[in-house]
């Protein structure tokens, strides 16, 4: 019987490195689920880093980390859709940013546009994309999308911001 290697821990992060994060922890963020569907199965993930690049044609980046476990399922469908989320979304956003083998998608009303990803039926804004291009840097794949179809939505509460590593909500404007 051969005994196997526990795995090694990481490496811990070089001082730069978590002076970085702790500096990003101050960057407010619009907290989002991403999601996906096609052949690689139906898919979501609670993201923040999420920023318009032009309205013409309409396209968004989404940075989504290569180890997160539906990165490849994002590549492989080719279409997501960016759910903005309200401050009625912190559970539905905490159960989409851990893996625990439940089925995410039962915390939330889900209908879909043309391209077929999820969209949140609750969600303050979502949009509908198709990515068009992708880039590996460092640790994180930035994906390109073309905004296929925008839909907005008014609602109870303001925006729900990720900001120094905990949930705050955002007023409406009068």
């Amino acid at each position: 019987m051969s005994a196997t290697a526990a795995p090694l821990p990481p490496a811990p992060l070089p001082p730069e490195a978590l002076a970085f994060r702790d500096g990003m922890s101050r960057l407010g963020a619009a907290v989002n689920l991403v999601t996906t569907d096609g052949p690689a199965g139906r898919h979501g993930l609670t993201v923040s880093a999420v920023c318009s690049v032009t309205d013409t044609p309409p396209t968004l980046l989404v940075c989504i980390n290569a180890n997160a476990f539906a990165h490849d399922a994002f590549l492989e469908n080719g279409v997501l859709c960016v759910n903005v989320l309200n401050a009625d979304h912190q559970e539905l956003s905490r159960s989409f940013a851990r893996w625990t083998g439940e089925d995410r998608f039962a915390g939330g009303s889900w209908t879909s546009d043309g391209t077929g990803a999820p969209v949140l039926s609750g969600a303050s804004a979502s949009f509908d994309c198709r990515i068009v291009d992708h880039q590996r840097k460092g640790t994180h794949t930035v994906l390109f999308c073309e905004v296929q179809a925008t839909t907005l939505r008014d609602g109870p509460g303001g925006g729900l911001i990720w900001f120094n590593r905990s949930f705050h909500t955002l007023g409406t404007s009068a």
